[in-house]
């Protein structure tokens, strides 16, 4: 019971750091000279550095928000299931855990492809999607099933 628990934390931590990670990173459409995130566009030109605010329209940010509160939740599920595990009654299951983290892996489902749809009117031709978009992509299976192992899981002594 201990080691399917402690490879439930470490899943859950994976999926909070790929979640941490793609919504910070300035990699969701690279270029040659330009990398763009969720917050900044920044390009090369001449030898320098330049970062300027990110598009503001209202489906960047509807990313942005849908992007940080599947963090949120996902953080939330993590402190859930720790209160849960030193309060809970004996056979009882995770269900507050396993529901918030099922939110979290929708609102990032929801957010990446919000963002697959949009791009294409926003990202310049010699742009592709980056590291970060995938990262979110791999967060939303990660959250998902150890949302749902949360689910099923019941706390034994």
């Amino acid at each position: 019971m201990l080691l399917l628990l402690f490879g439930i934390v470490i899943l859950h931590l994976a999926a909070l750091a790929l979640l941490l990670v793609s919504t910070i990173v300035s990699a969701w459409a690279v270029g040659e000279t330009t990398s763009t995130d969720l917050w900044t566009n920044c390009s090369t030109t001449n030898g320098g550095y330049h970062c300027v605010p990110s598009f503001s329209g209202e489906w960047m940010q509807a990313v942005q928000g849908l992007m940080v509160l599947s963090v949120v939740f996902c953080g939330i599920s993590l402190f859930l299931f720790f209160c849960q595990l030193f309060t809970l009654r004996k056979g009882g299951c995770f269900y507050f855990t396993g529901v918030f983290q099922i939110i979290a892996s929708l609102l990032v489902m929801t957010a990446a492809i919000v963002y697959t749809l949009m791009s294409p009117d926003w990202v310049a031709e010699d742009q592709d999607f980056g590291f970060a978009y995938f990262l979110a992509w791999g967060a939303f299976p990660l959250a998902l099933f150890s949302g749902l192992l949360y689910l099923i899981l019941r706390k034994k002594e």
